[in-house]
């Protein structure tokens, strides 16, 4: 299947090419899927875009009139897709839904110790000889409570992890993860009661109408002035601004992210010469109590091997006249 690989970054070119062997047509571009890059796909039966893709109306009616049946994601989240539209106009849809749960979860994990034991702004101080403690002060994660909001593949690696530093675990979702209530102690509230409670809160949710700023100013008063919030879902699931405000106003320890609203065009590029106007990325670069991680979660060896085997299994699929097990539509 000749297919147009969108948003290509130099790192996963091997991956693809080792998982296709050459079965399919793969070429590659690193310029993002739009409504003025869709003409590129002109001649192509399928395209594969990431998370930074825009696959809204506008530009699928374009992919469509383009000859473009198929789209396969290299990620889990598919929010930039507009499902429905894609089923009107019969291009299937397939994502890359199990790829590595552990590394979304144990990158959360990463930023929650980076941030609670002071990792960057000690690195910082010692590269300047200055080896005093004051600055540096943490927390024991045993017996504090962590609330997870979200408990599916990665919230449930999340849980896991989390509960061999001995902590009280709760969570939310509209789905209760029995299986984790009885191993692990989880204990499912409600998010007003989780924000109260909770010393950590671990977002992994998908990004939908019900979670778009779910952590918004009503949900952050609930908090404890000495919270951190670990954001490994998607920049929109909480209100930056709002954010940014309780750290202003010492309502909030701590924010850490591998997420933001307005990455699309800007992560994944090196925008060193020509950095992006951007008032409210420049507030969150610069704020003290703030770790940005540039959507990197997913970059492990593993990941990459999985999203590059589904991809090019889901263009089998559908060369074959088969139905992928990943389809949206």
């Amino acid at each position: 299947m000749k297919t147009l690989v969108y948003s290509t970054k130099d790192f996963e070119v091997p991956y693809l090419e080792k998982a296709n062997q050459e079965t399919h047509t793969l070429h590659f571009t690193p310029e993002r899927l739009t409504t003025d890059t869709a003409m590129l796909a002109v001649g192509y039966d399928a395209i594969s875009i990431f998370s930074a893709d825009d696959a809204s109306p506008n530009v699928l009616e374009k992919l469509k009139d383009f000859g473009v049946s198929y789209i396969t994601l290299r990620s889990a989240g598919y929010d930039n897709v507009n499902v429905q539209k894609a089923q009107k106009l019969n291009i299937q849809v397939a994502n890359a839904p199990d790829y590595s749960p552990n590394a979304i979860a144990e990158h959360a994990i990463a930023l929650l110790l980076a941030i609670n034991r002071k990792i960057v702004v000690a690195h910082t101080q010692v590269q300047q000889y200055d080896f005093t403690l004051s600055n540096l002060i943490g927390m024991d994660l045993k017996g504090k409570t962590i609330g997870v909001i979200g408990t599916g593949r990665i919230g449930a690696v999340v849980v896991k992890i989390l509960h061999g530093f001995g902590s009280t675990i709760v969570a939310t979702d509209i789905v209760q993860n029995e299986n984790l209530a009885q191993d692990f102690g989880v204990t499912y509230l409600s998010v007003q009661e989780l924000c109260t409670q909770s010393d950590v809160i671990i977002l992994s949710v998908p990004l939908n109408a019900e979670t778009h700023h779910l952590i918004d100013t009503e949900i952050l008063g609930y908090m404890k002035s000495s919270a951190y919030i670990i954001n490994i879902a998607r920049g929109a699931v909480v209100d930056t601004k709002a954010i940014l405000e309780s750290l202003n106003t010492n309502a909030l320890q701590g924010y850490a992210t591998d997420v933001y609203a307005h990455e699309s065009g800007v992560f994944f590029y090196d925008r060193s010469s020509d950095q992006p106007k951007d008032p409210l990325l420049d507030t969150l670069l610069q704020h003290p109590n703030v770790i940005l991680t540039p959507h990197q979660a997913f970059a492990t060896q593993e990941a990459l091997t999985n999203i590059a085997a589904t991809t090019i299994e889901n263009l089998t699929d559908w060369e074959q006249g088969k139905v992928s097990k990943n389809e949206l539509t």
